[in-house]
């Protein structure tokens, strides 16, 4: 269709070339992914390029102002993004909307301007900017249409033409980014942005708006992928964000983000800002960016782990639990559990338990912020990710959660898994421990040993639905005005306990459902009750292992770990301080004792 005069584009043709471009990225991820080396070696650039497009694709509608549609699509994108080049993208984006003019339709020459006003955005948003990367295929195609500008009734074939810049712009990162030199692969990021434009491009010259359903049962996972270059990561967690009503310029955002890791990309505005960083620390990375506004979203992507996954899997049956499953890091990292969070909300600021906020700091903020902390369940969109992505490298997966009768989590990573088993052909169990904490740690580790014996999925997965019932933790609570400002004490009875100076002791029955296993006066008496109760069972059961918990009381728990040691015979496999959201009922000082009996 070469002949075609398309002197202006208004919102819905925008909206439609957005879609027929996204929908090519979702089509090609897995080639992207396969091609991903800058700036880690990760494999998951086309994923969260998918992401990306993915967050416009469903939250937007067509509207006829290209001014409206452009902003719709910055904002989604901006809230949506995915790692680097994703947010990247969604710079680039943000750029191209604060530069259009409020028209609802506008010339090639006023695209072609916003475009090349857009640069700068993308360029002040990254602190250490690399040429030979979606940057440099993104400017060097601005720089062709700013050539072809004055073209005033051939916006299409303006388009059209600009393919083969982008193609040469494309081959050229082999050779400009270092880290390509020694690689037949071309930058991924930049390869995506081709494609996007290709896909627009496909549009432009078809006009077919029925070939642009999505199907939204589209898989976005990895693939297996033999060879990898294999390096070192330098910072271990891929940490993302975003941050509303900046108290600090962008340019000190950037700055501070530069001084705890790299890979540091802030887009958006003061009012909505998205960060990327790589990092080792996250949690103390956000601990003081909530002094500089408020942070509404976080996402933590363990790089090493995805590493292992990709390359250097141990065994063949992938391990999945939540954040509620206190054991220690090392016995987490020794048998590659993969942990999903949990979701921790102070007032509008939102955490990632034991990735973003650790106990030490949650129990300060629990002290001294004026609102008690929310939890909310993973949601089944980031199972559906880990599942996805597991299954693609693992022959199985096994999955062990807190109790179904506390979060919703369990029952979203049923979903999920069905969905991605069905996809894959794989087998994806997913079981409910009717318990938390170190008990659910108790239950996750046993289930690590039998994979790491070589036992089948089928035994490990039959053996873990008797050992549920075998589990058993016992918390000594040693303050209850955690209890009475989250709501699972009344006030009235929480002063008149709180006067009488009663300690309750909690625990869990059969069904997964909290229970008073008894009251006491004091911690020291609730705590020689539940030793009390362990011995009587030592005596019908064998142990097969034990956890003991605190809620930042190391004393506490050293005391506990000797009184227990004269019982057992044997050391406990971990001492934990307590998951924040389990420790924000517990609350400070609290002590507890998970066990699990051979059965």
């Amino acid at each position: 269709m070469r002949n075609m005069e398309t002197p202006f584009v208004n919102g819905k043709l925008l909206y439609y070339a957005f879609i027929a471009g996204g929908n090519q990225i979702l089509r090609n991820q897995v080639e992207i992914n396969r091609i991903n080396i800058f700036p880690v070696n990760d494999k998951d650039t086309g994923t969260n390029l998918a992401s990306t497009v993915r967050s416009v694709i469903d939250n937007i509608k067509p509207h006829k102002s290209y001014k409206t549609t452009v902003g719709n699509i910055a904002d989604a994108a901006l809230i949506g993004a995915r790692g680097n080049s994703g947010v990247i993208f969604a710079q680039f984006l943000y750029g191209l909307n604060r530069e259009t003019l409020n028209k609802p339709i506008i010339t090639l020459r006023e695209f072609v301007e916003s475009v090349k006003k857009s640069i700068p955005y993308m360029y002040e948003a990254i602190a250490n900017p690399v040429e030979g990367t979606m940057l440099t295929v993104i400017k060097e195609w601005s720089d062709f249409l700013d050539s072809k500008k004055d073209a005033i009734y051939d916006f299409a074939n303006v388009i059209i033409d600009s393919f083969e810049v982008l193609e040469k712009s494309l081959a050229e990162t082999n050779t400009k980014l270092k880290a390509l030199s020694k690689s037949d692969f071309v930058d991924a990021g930049a390869k995506g942005f081709v494609l996007f434009i290709e896909g627009v491009i496909s549009f432009i010259k078809n006009r077919n708006i029925r070939n642009l359903v999505v199907d939204s049962s589209e898989n976005v996972s990895l693939v297996h992928i033999n060879k990898l270059t294999e390096e070192e990561i330098t910072y271990r967690y891929c940490t993302e964000a975003i941050v509303k009503n900046i108290k600090h310029s962008q340019s000190e955002l950037q700055n501070f983000l530069s001084h705890n890791g790299d890979s540091v990309v802030v887009a958006g505005s003061e009012s909505l800002c998205r960060i990327h960083v790589h990092t080792h620390k996250p949690a103390e990375l956000f601990y003081y960016l909530k002094e500089m506004g408020t942070v509404t979203f976080q996402k933590v992507d363990d790089m090493v782990r995805q590493q292992e996954v990709i390359s250097k899997r141990k065994w063949n049956i992938a391990l999945v639990t939540d954040s509620t499953c206190d054991l220690s890091q090392e016995l987490i990292d020794y048998y590659q559990i993969n942990v999903l969070p949990i979701n921790l909300n102070f007032g509008d600021s939102h955490y990632l338990d034991k990735l973003t906020i650790q106990p030490s700091q949650f129990y300060n903020m629990l002290e001294t912020e004026a609102e008690f902390p929310q939890s909310s369940q993973i949601n089944e969109q980031a199972f559906t990710n880990i599942y996805s992505h597991l299954a693609s490298h693992y022959d199985a997966i096994i999955a062990v959660h807190l109790s179904s009768e506390f979060s919703g989590t369990y029952s979203n990573s049923v979903k999920a898994s069905k969905r991605i088993s069905k996809e894959f052909g794989k087998p994806i169990h997913v079981i409910d421990s009717k318990n938390l904490s170190g008990a659910l740690g108790l239950l996750v580790l046993k289930a690590a040993k039998n994979i790491e014996s070589g036992q089948s999925v089928e035994y490990i997965t039959k053996t873990l639905k008797k050992d549920v019932n075998q589990s058993k933790i016992f918390v000594s609570v040693h303050d209850l005005q955690s209890m009475i400002r989250g709501g699972r004490v009344s006030k009235p009875k929480g002063i008149i306990a709180r006067t009488l100076g009663l300690n309750p002791v909690i625990s869990m029955d059969e069904n997964g459902k909290s229970l008073l296993f008894g009251k006491t006066f004091s911690q020291q008496a609730s705590l020689k009750k539940i030793f009390r109760h362990i011995k009587k069972i030592g005596r019908e059961k064998a142990l097969w292992n034990y956890i003991i918990l605190h809620a930042n009381n190391t004393d506490g728990a050293q005391l506990v770990e000797v009184k227990m040691f004269e019982i057992t015979g044997k050391y406990p496999v971990s001492v934990v301080n307590i998951s924040p959201v389990i420790g924000m009922h517990a609350g400070n000082g609290a002590l507890a004792v998970s066990l699990l009996f051979n059965s």
